[in-house]
């Protein structure tokens, strides 16, 4: 008797096939106040291409069966390949089909069906590559091989008459202009996290006592949830800023850019500081005492040797923080920072989801892209066996 070899695969088919059969694939509504409709996947996908779709279900279910080989690999990465394309073509030409050009006002709107299939195919090609046990470089061609027909799709007009589409050319330059401020917030904290952060780490290596009270101070300043943290800059720094007219005249108040970088680079700094400080202690004693017996002073040893070696453990931090700063930016809007939080909490006000997910999909994927650039860096850096 066959014997199931990834229970994975099975299990997330059957989720996929029971949001697609039970739960609303599509959203229409006459106008972004009232609520939406819901059409399952078989309203608005073809009858062919349903078919297709349960033969790619079957089909992934049979090779949950087989033994885990480079061609059952193969055969199952088409599955899921072919599987998403067809979803993302069945939303594209049901938004496309509801579309009425006499009501202006109408939005079709991605179900919950859509993103847990989505949800389920992206957690099977995560659990692809581990079962394969693919290598960075090929993880990364991997996902350029998932996302090049979904950006294909989109460049074709694909998905024009989803709502979150209409969002986009809505305010196609606000949009332009707000990931240009999500990015310069990120860029900023993790310039400024390192130009602080790993001096102050190299300093806790050398001084115990300082060590502890540094991360003291930091653990303090992490427990502190964001929002409390951005909201107890507005009152000091508007008050500084009426202090020092200056300050102001160089864009320092209460609320706007000035306060979120703060408060951003407050929590930036422990990631920094706990790696630098980890990496540092990492480094072999009996490596400290040849290049002492080199000849090499207190900082060539710090900036040839201990540096160096700590460098990956400090990248590892320094990749946390970008993540992390990804994420807050999104909260710093709150208080006038911009950035890509602006269409959540728009969207979160005027009760229009897909405003609110046109803030959310950049920042998940600016994240993942990082992300991915910090894992093949770090790939780059392995020695060859």
């Amino acid at each position: 008797m066959a014997r199931v070899q990834n229970w994975v695969l099975p299990a997330l088919t059957a989720i996929a096939v029971a949001a697609a059969c039970g739960l609303g694939f599509l959203s229409h509504a006459p106008n972004r106040i009232v609520p939406g409709r819901p059409l399952p996947l078989h309203a608005v996908a073809g009858t062919a291409m349903l078919w297709v779709l349960a033969i790619l279900a079957a089909g992934l279910l049979v090779l949950a069966f087989r033994r885990p080989g480079q061609r059952t690999t193969l055969l199952t990465g088409s599955a899921l390949l072919a599987a998403l394309i067809l979803i993302l073509a069945a939303a594209g030409t049901g938004a496309a089909a509801l579309a009425n050009p006499e009501v202006p006002a109408a939005r079709t709107s991605l179900g919950p069906a859509f993103w847990l299939i989505l949800a389920a195919l992206a957690l099977a090609f995560i659990d692809l590559a581990q079962q394969a046990g693919l290598s960075t470089r090929a993880r990364l061609l991997l996902a350029i091989a998932i996302l090049a027909p979904v950006v294909g799709m989109a460049a074709l007009g694909w998905f024009d008459a989803l709502s979150l589409a209409r969002e986009y050319r809505a305010r196609s330059d606000v949009f332009a202009a707000a990931l240009r401020q999500h990015v310069f917030l990120v860029a900023s904290t993790a310039l400024v996290a390192v130009s602080l952060g790993v001096p102050l780490g190299i300093r806790a290596t050398r001084r115990p006592r300082f060590r502890r009270r540094l991360f003291a101070v930091l653990n303090i300043v992490q427990t502190v949830p964001s929002i409390a943290l951005f909201g107890l800059m507005i009152g000091p720094l508007s008050s500084l800023a009426e202090a020092v007219p200056g300050l102001k005249a160089v864009g320092v108040s209460g609320i706007g850019t000035t306060p979120a970088l703060i408060a951003l680079i407050c929590y930036a700094l422990l990631p920094l500081v706990r790696n630098t400080v980890t990496g540092l202690d990492a480094v072999p004693a009996a490596t400290i005492d040849a290049a002492q017996g080199l000849g090499m002073r207190r900082n060539q040893i710090l900036l040839q040797v201990s540096l160096p070696l700590a460098l990956p453990v400090i990248l590892a931090g320094l990749r946390i923080v970008i993540v992390q700063t990804i994420g807050l930016a999104v909260v710093a809007a709150l208080i006038g920072a911009g950035g890509l939080g602006a269409f959540v909490f728009q969207g979160l006000g005027q009760n229009a989801l897909d405003l609110v997910l046109l803030g959310v999909i950049p920042t998940i994927l600016l994240a993942l892209a990082t992300d991915a650039a910090f894992s093949a860096l770090a790939a780059n850096g392995e020695p060859k066996r």
